[in-house]
């Protein structure tokens, strides 16, 4: 799909520098950039670029003033980094605006579903589904019975909606992702034997929430597990039984929360945790990657290590540590020392 600077400068509410007919139809860094290419300069240090791109539109910061003679057409806007992202985000809405039902695939006679359903091949629709508008399931989903799955939501190819589940609006669930498998319940008997205990409990996830690729989260076994609105989670994390995750909370790739742990709003949680269950994690929190969480953690506390410190008592411990040589050195000489003073 191709656009002029002239079509890009009005989404952008910008200004056209050059020929408002050129055209592009693919994005490109400034120093990768091609003939039919869109990018934009907002870093500096990659002004040079600008004068030997091969970008066919630029776009730059209103105030930008070349020194040098340049052969791509500029769009001048307030920001051009703000733009470029806003422009990024309209050029996905465009490429994802895909619409139709697709067969073969099944959508059982009691499901409901709203307009601009979009329905891939191989995708699965079981009883008594609600789905809103403006949908978008690929190929190979499946969405178990009774779940809802609110408007505006994009469910990616191969991802599974287990029964019961609930989704808000604008959740975006990425390729391999799995809400609502059983969570980890089995009881041991008198021979050392385990007997799953039933998982009667469900998912919600909230609105605007976005779940990475191969990510899962279990139901709980009473009750609900919760994604609350705003939540960001990476590829390949695994969310507990009974977990609930607030508002606005980030969360790194392969991180592990066990169950019934409850996490604060506005966190942040860095790649490869490990969160024990049952404990309290507050709000704005900050853990560093690969750290373990064994105890409750408090408001804006930012810890690292494991099992955790404090972020500040982990760096003064760290560099204790790597002087262990060091010391241990020092310490078999006094006692080499001592010895020979005897």
């Amino acid at each position: 799909m191709k656009f002029t600077a002239e079509q890009i400068a009005g989404i952008l509410e910008g200004s056209v520098d050059g020929n408002p007919n050129a055209e592009v139809s693919k994005l490109s860094k400034i120093e990768e950039g091609t003939q039919g290419s869109l990018t934009f300069l907002a870093n500096p240090k990659y002004t040079p670029y600008i004068y030997k791109t091969k970008a066919s539109i630029a776009i730059v910061d209103k105030d930008f003033q070349p020194e040098h003679d340049i052969e791509v057409t500029l769009i001048r806007v307030e920001d051009a980094y703000k733009s470029f992202s806003k422009l990024l985000e309209y050029y996905n809405q465009v490429k994802l605006n895909k619409s139709g039902i697709e067969e073969p695939s099944f959508i059982s006679e009691t499901a409901e579903y709203g307009e601009d359903l979009y329905l891939g091949a191989f995708a699965y629709i079981g009883n008594n589904v609600k789905i809103g508008e403006n949908v978008k399931i690929y190929p190979n989903v499946y969405i178990g019975d009774n779940c809802k799955i609110g408007d505006n939501c994009v469910l990616f190819q191969g991802a599974k909606i287990y029964s019961d589940c609930v989704l808000g609006e604008t959740v975006y669930v990425h390729s391999g992702a799995i809400i609502g498998a059983d969570g980890f319940g089995f009881a041991p008997d008198e021979n050392g034997e385990y007997s799953r205990i039933p998982q009667t409990g469900n998912v919600i996830i909230e609105d605007n929430v976005d779940i990475g690729a191969g990510t899962t989260i279990d139901r709980a076994t009473l009750g609900s597990t919760i994604i609350r609105k705003g939540v960001k989670l990476d590829n390949q994390i695994q969310i507990a039984h009974n977990v609930e995750i607030g508002e606005h909370t980030a969360i790194a790739a392969q991180t592990g929360i066990a169950g019934s742990t409850k996490i604060g709003k506005n966190c942040m949680i860095g790649g490869q945790v490990g969160i024990v269950g049952h404990i309290t994690i507050g709000d704005r929190v900050r853990i560093q990657a690969q750290s373990g969480i064994t105890r409750n953690l408090k408001n804006d506390e930012a810890v690292q290590g494991s099992p955790a410190l404090s972020y500040n008592d982990f760096n003064k411990s760290y560099v204790h540590f790597k002087n262990l040589p060091s010391l241990a050195e020092q310490l078999n000489n006094l006692e080499k020392q001592k010895s020979n003073d005897k």
